[in-house]
């Protein structure tokens, strides 16, 4: 029997780069039109949906929520509600029973889990292939070097491997050029200032700068197009999905 999909997600098929020796398959990248939800942007939704509590007082609570939920996860607890099970896990490999945690080869991070709630809303959800994305500059994927994860969670100061088209750093001279992350929270700019380890035009390696714990955002500025020759204005690649510094 059919669903009846209720909503839709609007997908680009872009080239598998973790793929090297296949030509013809290919991910799908769920179209967000740039669009992240923030807690002002839920507690205008609850607003809009009737609710009769003022907006300041349900951004309070979604914020102290949160915090909330940062503290419990500190301690160690699980963490369930109607979206999510957040399980603490601590990721490398430990050497000998008498082993002890290294932060250099360990990591404190968290599990997510969709619940049941949400499997089932998603079940509703048709998907509506856009196409091919154009093969211009884009970063496809950030790999953190140290686990190999490329689910967005970074670790400090260590290196990412970001694969993509044309984001070659050029002029590597010019401090306008570069690799930024923006904080979401405080919309504070860091700069990759370590000379990069690879700065090709589908792979760069890159060491993160001291960042505080969060969500940012991606970008290359570069002028490079193809070649030697290069952009007269510089061009903004942005990373389509948040990445974390936990």
């Amino acid at each position: 029997m059919s669903t009846i999909h209720q909503f839709f997600w609007k997908v680009w098929l872009r080239l598998n780069l973790l793929t090297v020796d296949v030509d013809n398959d290919y991910t799908a990248e769920v179209s967000t039109l740039g669009k992240t939800m923030h807690n002002a942007d839920i507690a205008q939704a609850i607003i809009n949906e009737g609710s009769e509590i003022k907006y300041d007082t349900l951004l309070s609570i979604l914020q102290q929520r949160d915090r909330v939920v940062r503290s419990k996860l500190q301690e160690g607890c699980s963490v369930q509600d109607g979206v999510c099970h957040l399980q603490p896990r601590v990721a490398g490999v430990w050497l000998g029973a008498n082993a002890r945690f290294d932060p250099a080869t360990h990591r404190t991070t968290v599990d997510m889990t969709p619940t049941a709630e949400l499997r089932e809303a998603l079940s509703h959800v048709g998907v509506e292939v856009l196409g091919v994305k154009e093969s211009g500059a884009f970063i496809g994927l950030v790999t953190d070097a140290a686990t190999g994860r490329t689910d967005g969670v970074l670790t400090p100061l260590d290196d990412i491997i970001i694969t993509g088209e044309r984001i070659r750093v050029a002029p590597d001279d010019d401090d306008a050029m570069g690799i930024f992350f923006r904080h979401a929270a405080t919309e504070q700019t860091y700069r990759v200032t370590h000379r990069l380890v690879q700065n090709d035009p589908k792979k760069v390696v890159a060491r993160l700068p001291q960042m505080p714990a969060g969500e940012y955002t991606l970008t290359i500025v570069t002028r490079f197009t193809n070649g030697k020759r290069l952009l007269a204005d510089a061009r903004t690649i942005t990373y389509e999905n948040p990445l974390i510094i936990g």
